[in-house]
């Protein structure tokens, strides 16, 4: 009550406007300039399930306006940077830091598990990207976009409305429009943009207002002019997307994930005096690996326990189908952990190699 007082005592919102705003859950793509504003007042309105995909790092020519990091982010993942930032500013909600790039493989079912998605992104390849992810998996889309001095803002594929395909078409040509860190932009720029974005988020959510469906909002601020353009439905561009869906998939291929996941037997790795096992399964799975350079920590617990990360050793995860241990890696790489491989073996296969292993070393 204390903490949501201002929002409880409007009378739009009111005790059960909060509670919606509790149940939601948000999906913002992108921990840049405007991801920032946007996960900062999503947080700070209790949003009760925030997620953020970012597979980048906090560099020091982000500060001028990526207000959730400061000196001690740089070199960090900004996915869990953000998360560290917002679990201090608000404790009571759930957030979920995924470090990797966002791709078709993994947009549907990213997606899926949230009721909006915000574009806090900043190249063509990922916005068409998204825009068709969300159609295909029938969520809003919150769009924002920045350049130099001016902001556009747009709600998508929200109530049976037009999409970004429908706002724009025709994608531009690879490095044919150039970003921020090739022509500037004023700091608080995405600020601005991007705390628009987060009120379009909390209007759906609560349903007040009027969405900005079918509309692209203008902002320039070097003269404060504001200018709503009207974006109309293009059904031959939403047909494109829903009935082209492998296409799609094939189109989208090719954008590779920045995590380098390497395999490895468990063979190969016998031989290294510094070697180091991580078991990713639950601790009550099994069989269980028992073996002096083996350490069990369950995926679900791997942030709180990179202490027991050997930096020098070179390191091995695995699990039962490899899944989790290619997510663990994904983890370790965005808290800069590097030399990790996805072991190929499940537990059982390793089990008998560190037996065959020990055997030989008896023998000899």
């Amino acid at each position: 009550m204390n903490r949501y007082n201002r929002h409880i005592i409007l009378s739009e919102i009111g005790q059960e406007g909060q509670d919606r705003l509790s149940e939601a859950r948000v999906l913002v793509v992108g921990a840049g300039g405007l991801g920032c504003p946007i996960l900062q007042y999503l947080a700070a309105a209790g949003v009760g399930t925030i997620g953020i995909i970012d597979y980048d790092v906090v560099d020091i020519s982000n500060l001028q306006r990526q207000i959730l990091y400061g000196s001690a982010s740089i070199g960090q993942n900004k996915a869990f940077a953000a998360k560290s930032r917002l679990t201090d500013l608000n404790n009571t909600i759930t957030i979920n830091a995924y470090p990797q790039e966002l791709t078709f493989q993994n947009a549907i079912g990213l997606f899926n598990q949230y009721d909006i998605i915000v574009d806090g992104t900043d190249n063509f390849e990922t916005r068409y990207l998204i825009n068709d992810a969300s159609l295909l998996s029938n969520k809003p889309l919150v769009f924002g976009a920045i350049y130099k001095f001016q902001g556009h803002v747009s709600v998508f594929n929200y109530n049976s409305g037009p999409t970004y395909r429908c706002a724009f078409p025709k994608k531009p040509k690879k490095d044919a429009v150039p970003n921020c860190s090739e022509v500037g932009v004023l700091g608080v720029l995405p600020g601005i943009i991007g705390t628009i974005q987060a009120n379009e988020v909390l209007k759906i959510i609560l349903g007040i207002g009027e969405v900005l469906s079918g509309k692209l909002y203008c902002y320039n601020a070097l003269t404060n002019q504001a200018t709503t353009l009207t974006v109309k439905r293009n059904e031959s561009e939403i047909q494109k997307v829903l009935l082209n869906k492998n296409e799609f998939n094939r189109q989208f291929l090719n954008i590779r994930c920045k995590v380098d996941m390497e395999e490895i037997s468990i063979r190969d790795l016998l031989h290294k005096p510094e070697i180091r096992l991580i078991d990713v399964r639950e601790q009550q799975e099994q069989p269980r690996v028992e073996d002096p350079r083996v350490i069990r920590i369950p995926l679900r617990e791997i942030e709180q326990h990179l202490d027991k990360i050997d930096d020098d050793k070179v390191k091995a995860v695995f699990c039962q189908s490899g899944i989790r241990s290619r997510e663990a890696i994904s983890i370790f790489k965005g808290y800069h952990i590097y030399n990790c491989y996805n072991l190929r073996e499940g537990a059982a296969d390793i089990i008998r190699h560190l037996k065959e292993s020990s055997k030989q070393l008896t023998n000899e």
